[in-house]
């Protein structure tokens, strides 16, 4: 994997960055415990609170609404994971690794496989290339009409579970071989992931266990399949990099800024600023606003959530008939 990781770095000294002073970026990519810890109190808490309002409205047409409110909230263990697995969330790099097996659990990625692969992801953003493995994720994959209106209705990745991250953790605990295992991962942390893929499938298990012990399906529902219902987060998930351009070294033009409301920021921890993440990964999410404000005059107008799905609709119906379009992005002349 040494060679791997040179061949990534190649692969991204090729890409074009936003000119910036290096002590303005040096400033900017400095980590706080402060920021961080502050981040998962509000959010760990605000979780409780409302996994505390699903089993007191258990039983009652109450429970419905919050638990869409508790999943939407849980889908913030995708950004948490991918904070930390960046190690930019603390400043201490025991607690980014810490948290980032937390995130991984809650976001169903075994930790060994995905930190090797998202590491590829940001050298082959958007490219056809099989080295980035998240093509094949929600943010990336060919959709349809019917697919993108069906993908906010909650529960429905039951329906393609076969397909999904779970499947592969399963195959990864019987030892299986994967692709991405074979592609990504060094030969000398294989039974890392194997190991880890193993204490996943055991915690799944001792979840089911405990719901038949207590006759319940609310353990299952509150700490097994919160993903599966966190559909309506994909209002900014898909808006990474969906209908974009691939194959170019430009993350202005593979890549999607979005702007979103106090709320839904907090939840995706700035992420909506995807552009500047993907130009600097070693800025902490935290940081992205004041990145975007000194390099802004180089970046194309971020969208808001609304006519970001536009585009993407646009795009859907566009590409049905032309499978080489993708969204223009218009980049400042300047």
């Amino acid at each position: 994997m040494i060679e791997a990781n040179k061949e990534s770095m190649s692969v991204a000294s090729g890409w074009f960055k936003a000119e910036i002073d290096r002590k303005t970026l040096k400033k900017l990519a400095k980590r706080s415990d402060y920021e961080a810890w502050k981040h998962m109190i509000i959010f760990f808490f605000s979780l409780m609170i409302l996994g505390i309002a699903c089993f007191l409205s258990w039983g009652t047409w109450w429970f419905i609404p919050a638990y869409l409110a508790y999943c939407t909230l849980h889908a913030g263990g995708d950004p948490i994971w991918h904070e930390c697995g960046h190690r930019t969330a603390f400043k201490t790099r025991k607690l980014n690794d810490f948290f980032y097996l937390i995130g991984s659990y809650m976001n169903s990625f075994e930790p060994v496989r995905w930190r090797w692969s998202h590491s590829l992801h940001h050298s082959y953003t958007a490219s056809l290339d099989p080295h980035d493995y998240e093509t094949e994720e929600m943010i990336y994959q060919e959709k349809t009409l019917f697919s993108y209106f069906t993908g906010f209705i909650p529960g429905i990745l039951f329906l393609r579970i076969h397909k999904s991250i779970f499947v592969e953790i399963i195959k990864h605990a019987l030892g299986i071989r994967t692709k991405v295992m074979i592609d990504c991962i060094p030969k000398d942390k294989i039974q890392n992931c194997i190991n880890s893929s193993r204490v996943f499938v055991l915690i799944w298990i001792t979840i089911i266990i405990i719901s038949i012990y207590l006759q319940s399906l609310l353990p299952i529902l509150l700490f097994l399949v919160p993903r599966f219902f966190a559909n309506f987060a994909n209002l900014w998930g898909m808006t990474q990099h969906t209908g974009l351009r691939g194959n170019v070294k430009d993350h202005r033009v593979t890549t999607r800024s979005i702007r979103l409301n106090p709320i839904f920021s907090f939840i995706y921890w700035k992420m909506e600023y995807h552009v500047e993440h993907h130009m600097f990964p070693m800025i902490p999410s935290y940081n992205l606003p004041k990145l975007y404000e000194v390099i802004k005059d180089q970046l194309p107008k971020p969208k808001t959530i609304l006519s970001a799905h536009k585009d993407i609709i646009k795009g859907i119906i566009k590409k049905k008939t032309d499978p080489n379009y993708y969204i223009k992005v218009e980049l400042p002349t300047n």
